[in-house]
């Protein structure tokens, strides 16, 4: 059997938490969620706003729903903080609904990762902003 492992694996350091959200901002921008999923243990679990994933499976139901409704994704993250194997990003993100309508998306998000650097635990916080096309930054 083979273990997976997704580096830079736990302890993190400045410089390796800094790759690891980098490679998190990477992947979401791909729009591909079962690329995004291998990022995350089997059994990772989510607190999403008001939404609760559970599960590989989960995240690559989740992210494909998201995307047929959260059109011309673009998302930026931003290191904030980090321990051994806990990150903290701060995030923003723009879309544009199936209406036409543009929005922005602010958060926070703290990770929690296996010793082979897949994440167990996320937890988003996550507000949204109406915007015009002419106000967006992304």
């Amino acid at each position: 059997m083979t273990i997976e492992k997704k580096y830079p694996i736990p302890p993190f350091t400045e410089k390796t938490a800094r790759e690891k959200v980098q490679m998190a901002e990477d992947a979401w921008n791909s729009k591909n969620p079962e690329k995004v999923s291998k990022a995350y243990t089997i059994d990772t679990a989510w607190r999403n706003k008001s939404e609760f994933i559970n599960g590989r499976e989960d995240v690559v139901a989740f992210l494909t729903n998201k995307w047929q409704h959260e059109l011309n994704y673009k998302l930026k993250k931003d290191l904030w903080a980090f321990t051994d194997n806990k990150i903290a990003v701060r995030f923003e993100y723009e879309f544009q609904n199936n209406e036409g309508q543009w929005f922005r998306a602010y958060g926070n998000e703290n990770w929690e990762f296996d010793k082979n650097g897949l994440m167990k635990k996320r937890y988003a916080s996550i507000n949204y902003l109406s915007i015009n096309p002419t106000e967006r930054k992304l």
